[in-house]
C-alpha cells in the first residue's frame, strides 16, 4: 500500500513539525474540557517563549506569527470559552484581563518589547497554575 512512497513522504518524515501537529491533534481529540484549557495556557506560554527568541534573533516574520498565535489563543480560546452570563464577576474579570493581554501583545509586537511579553506571562502563569491545581485527579499529570 505504501511501497510506492518515496523517501521523504512516508519512509522518513520531512519535518519535526508533522510530529508536533499530529501529537497536538491527537492530544486535543483525547482531552477533556479541563485538559483543553490547560493546553491553551501551555500553548500561550510556548508562543511567548518563541516570540522572545524571534525578537532576540530579529526575525520579524516569525515574531509576528507567534505573537498572533498567542493573541488567537487568548481571544479565540480562553476568552471565547468564557460564559459571561453564568460565570458572574469572575468571568467578567477574566474577560477584561484577556482583552488587556491581547492589547499588550499587539504592543509587544509593535515595540519589539520582551518586557511586555514577560508581563503577559506573569498574568497568565498564575491562572495556569491555579487551573492545574484544580484538575480532576484523573486529569493531573504524574509528578
Amino acid at each position: 500500500m505504501f511501497s510506492s512512497a518515496t523517501p521523504g513522504h512516508f519512509g522518513r518524515l520531512q519535518s519535526p513539525h508533522l510530529y508536533r501537529r499530529m501529537a497536538a491533534e491527537t492530544g486535543v481529540a483525547d482531552a477533556g474540557p479541563h485538559r483543553l484549557v490547560t493546553m491553551l495556557f501551555d500553548g500561550f506560554i510556548d508562543a511567548l517563549a518563541e516570540a522572545r527568541g524571534a525578537m532576540r534573533e530579529r526575525d520579524i516574520e516569525r515574531k509576528g506569527r507567534v505573537i498572533n498565535r498567542a493573541v488567537r489563543i487568548v481571544e479565540e480560546g480562553l476568552r471565547a470559552g468564557l460564559d459571561l452570563r453564568a460565570g458572574g464577576v469572575l468571568a467578567a474579570d477574566l474577560d477584561r484581563l484577556y482583552r488587556y493581554i491581547g492589547l499588550r501583545l499587539v504592543q509587544a509586537n509593535l515595540r519589539n518589547d520582551e518586557a511586555i511579553l514577560d508581563e503577559c506571562q506573569g498574568l497568565v502563569q498564575p491562572l495556569r497554575d491555579a487551573w492545574e491545581a484544580i484538575a480532576p485527579s484523573h486529569a493531573r499529570k504524574p509528578a
